[in-house]
């Protein structure tokens, strides 16, 4: 696959397979991560790498308990508000089963942080693509960094004290007839462009 079909082709996997990854690939993905480029080539970002079952079911448990806990207001972002309203239900699982959670987290007080964990992870979307492995970018860790409950368990999985999750990807074999992500891409009607000549 080249760079612009792995680009054009790659769209969020959000329905996932239990079979689990094979180390060499998941290996591969976050080594894409790992080259991405960071500010300074500070090479901050904190890959914390998920495949257990029980681990990753305790945190969708944590993060749904958390998420159950809040108001909706208004003004809430979108996808916030969704994963607001499936934790009140009580059915909601944030990495949508995936077998694999690959976290990024970074230093809370460094100012590239958030650029720098996006950069790795599109790096392994489109590494995940390449390999024929659905992925998803997950926000709801991001959206919960402050959230005692939720340092706390990040915290245990070997996140630093001075550190904080600024994204994540949901990882796996999709949940499709051949197993393969869907790879249709989608029109673009956003994003406007305006050349300056």
């Amino acid at each position: 696959m080249n760079t612009k079909d792995a680009i054009i082709t790659r769209c969020s996997t959000r329905k996932f397979r239990p079979d689990p990854v094979p180390a060499e690939l998941v290996k591969e993905v976050v080594e894409a991560g790992r080259f991405a480029p960071s500010g300074g080539n500070s090479q901050s970002t904190h890959f914390i790498v998920i495949k257990n079952k029980e681990i990753l079911d305790r945190l969708a448990e944590s993060v749904k308990e958390e998420f159950s806990k809040m108001e909706l207001t208004p003004g809430l972002y979108k996808s916030l508000v969704n994963s607001i309203r499936a934790s009140k239900t009580g059915n909601y699982i944030f990495h949508y089963n995936a077998p694999v959670l690959i976290v990024t987290a970074n230093q809370k007080d460094y100012g590239n942080n958030i650029a720098d964990c996006s950069c790795a992870l599109m790096n392994m979307m489109l590494m995940a693509n390449e390999l024929d492995l659905g992925s998803c970018w997950i926000n709801q860790l991001k959206w919960l960094n402050e959230d005692p409950v939720l340092l706390q368990r990040m915290k245990e999985l070997g996140m630093k004290e001075e550190e904080r999750v600024y994204g994540a990807l949901a990882l796996g074999y999709a949940d499709t007839e051949d197993g393969l992500p869907v790879r249709k891409a989608l029109p673009r009607t956003g994003y406007p462009v305006d050349a300056v000549e």
